[in-house]
């Protein structure tokens, strides 16, 4: 599961990935900082892990130097670094995260389903 296109639209606050699986991700400003998998924005080490918290979906972070994406690079092969124009630039997302992230109704539909079922 590897993107093949990152797309970054700042006019609508989005950022699309195109996965090789031919699944399309869109994925909100406020949604990949609220996630921000930083040990600061996590809250320390210990309560680091590999899927976003489920309570990320729930936040609404409003347009703000925060939410607003200055750029984003490539870390090696395996994930995504963003800068804000707040200056935070300390999450790295990975492909994996980015994946579980995904929104779109199929994706929260796995995931609600996980969510009963555990």
């Amino acid at each position: 599961m590897l993107p093949i296109a990152i797309n970054v639209q700042k006019k609508d606050r989005i950022v699309e990935i195109e996965w090789d699986d031919s699944h399309h991700s869109i994925f909100e400003f406020g949604l990949l900082r609220a996630a921000c998998p930083c040990a600061t924005c996590r809250g320390g080490h210990e309560n680091m892990k590999a899927e976003p918290d489920s309570d990320v979906f729930d936040k609404i972070l409003p347009d703000s130097e925060m939410t607003r994406i200055q750029s984003i690079e490539l870390v090696g092969t395996y994930a995504v670094s963003i800068t804000w124009e707040d200056g935070h630039h300390y999450g790295i997302y990975n492909w994996p995260f980015l994946r579980l992230l995904c929104n779109c109704d199929q994706c929260a539909s796995k995931r609600a389903n996980k969510l009963v079922t555990d």
